[in-house]
């Protein structure tokens, strides 16, 4: 059985991956994917993870680029799902991706010992 937050935050994806697509004109927003969305049970807080593709420098300027943002955003999210209250949104980069590749890379140097030894 879903939580109300767990279908709002589901909600929350899907308008702040399409306003990323047609709706922020900010030149410093580069290639950005949208990761997850992790929402308060009061939904009062929306916790939005995503990744760039690039540089350090993009992601900071990505992060500055949507920070400047978030009262459009916010706006938006409320009209769209009617909601009594706009929740708080806040953006963080997803590291989990870079991570797992790292995991991949190391398991492949691992592989590739192992075999140069038998």
């Amino acid at each position: 059985m879903y939580k109300r937050s767990d279908k709002v935050a589901e909600a929350i994806h899907e308008l702040v991956s399409g306003l990323l697509v047609k709706g922020l004109k900010d030149p410093r927003i580069g290639f950005v994917t949208i990761t997850g969305v992790k929402v308060s049970d009061d939904i009062r807080h929306a916790t939005i993870y995503y990744t760039v593709m690039g540089s350090d420098e993009a992601k900071m300027s990505t992060l500055h680029g949507l920070n400047s943002s978030v009262g459009f955003i916010r706006k938006e999210v409320s009209k769209e799902l009617r909601l009594r209250f706009a929740p708080e949104l806040i953006f963080k980069y997803d590291e989990s991706i870079e991570y797992g590749n790292r995991i991949d890379q190391l398991l492949k140097e691992i592989g590739s010992e192992e075999g140069g030894n038998d």
